[in-house]
């Protein structure tokens, strides 16, 4: 079974001439997958599809190396397991199909080949990014906010009667934004200041240590101790007591 992938690293660029070309090698056209993504990516959606339905005696097909993978490293691997899965690679507009080994050594030539084109576009981008820095023209897209906008943003900012979601809605941009043009670490102003007490203003109340401290207005009476209940004799004193006392006899005559 034939299964075809083709890849483009922009929106703008268009993918008709390799689904033409992948609709010549007979690949049908439910089963030719995109991407829209750079090649530098390991990981692409419809790459990693394509690589799970990819079945032994299967071939991938594409219409050149670049459109696989940039990195030397991907190729090569890629490559290794596919071969080790029992599954074919083409490459139509560089003549490669691994299933030969005059195939498998041309597809690691090019693979090299490939590695240093990448290399070299990279190397001259740099190149024309430096040239064009040091005559003054800087890349990237424009601020959302004119040079007017950011100051008058930075003074209803500094008078703090502006939130930075109000200042944000009156340009129409979002507050990631006015906070990237803000210096936030500007003073305050004096008004402001006026109206917020700083902790130097508030002075704490002097304690002398060597004033004595004042005596309460009503100082609560003390309670008056408990008087001890008497402590009671022990059962032995007692019974001595009671035979210290002389016998009287109830029978006897009084007076004789």
């Amino acid at each position: 079974m034939l299964i075809g992938y083709a890849r483009v690293s922009t929106p703008e660029q268009n993918l008709a001439h390799q689904a033409d070309a992948l609709a010549r090698a007979g690949v049908a056209p439910g089963d030719v997958h995109t991407d829209v993504a750079s090649g530098a990516k390991a990981s692409r959606p419809q790459l990693d599809l394509v690589l799970r339905l990819l079945r032994d005696g299967d071939t991938l097909v594409i219409t050149r190396l670049d459109r696989l993978g940039r990195s030397l490293l991907h190729l090569v691997t890629l490559g290794a397991q596919l071969r080790d899965r029992g599954i074919g690679l083409q490459v139509l507009e560089q003549g490669i199909d691994t299933s030969t080994a005059e195939g498998r050594a041309m597809f690691g030539m090019l693979s090299v080949l490939a590695e240093l084109q990448r290399e070299l576009i990279v190397a001259n981008t740099r190149d024309g990014l430096a040239a064009a820095r040091a005559r003054g023209r800087v890349g990237g897209r424009k601020p959302k906010l004119t040079p007017e906008q950011a100051a008058l943003a930075q003074q209803l900012y500094d008078a703090r009667d502006t939130t930075v979601a109000q200042i944000a809605a009156l340009f129409g941009v979002p507050r990631s934004t006015v906070y990237g043009h803000l210096t936030v670490s500007a003073p305050r102003p004096a008004a402001a200041d006026a109206k917020e007490p700083t902790s130097a203003a508030i002075k704490p109340d002097v304690v002398n240590p060597a004033a004595p401290p004042a005596a309460a207005e009503h100082e609560p009476a003390k309670p008056s101790p408990k008087r001890q209940p008497a402590e009671r004799a022990t059962s032995a004193e007692t019974s001595a007591k009671r035979l210290a006392r002389p016998v009287t006899d109830p029978f006897a005559v009084p007076g004789g």
